[in-house]
């Protein structure tokens, strides 16, 4: 289950279908304890019947996230988007969660939270440039 006041118009998750699929769906609206995307039954959900979809890598490169390159002197759990000609969004591969880097003379640096669902990454995206990721 998710919580109205985490999830949004334009973020990825997920519900099981009449044949017990994982169906992953964009929300398009929520309104009284319902989501709404015109491609679900009866174009909405109730909230106890949608669930987070959770980030992996996969996801990050789908999104448009770049994996640091070994032959450059990158560390390759580290992914990279570039917003704007000069600033990136960096988050770190921890295994079981995305840590959220920030640069630094020399080094990136973590700070914030954990990411664990592709609606908290693309929440923060959307706070940092008002743009959908």
């Amino acid at each position: 289950m998710i919580e109205a006041t985490d999830v949004r118009s334009g973020n990825l998750v997920w519900y099981y279908d009449l044949y017990m699929n994982e169906t992953v769906f964009e929300v398009e609206g929520i309104l009284d304890g319902f989501i709404y995307n015109s491609s679900l039954p009866k174009s909405k959900l109730p909230l106890a019947s949608v669930h987070p979809l959770t980030l992996d890598t996969g996801h990050l490169n789908s999104l448009g996230f770049v994996q640091g390159d070994r032959d450059h002197g990158e560390d390759e759990n580290v992914f990279s988007f570039r917003y704007n000609r000069k600033d990136s969004i960096y988050v770190r591969d921890e295994g079981y969660s995305f840590q959220l880097l920030a640069e630094a003379p020399g080094q990136l640096v973590p700070y914030g939270q954990p990411l664990v669902y592709v609606h908290q990454l693309q929440n923060l995206f959307y706070c940092l440039t008002g743009k959908e990721l």
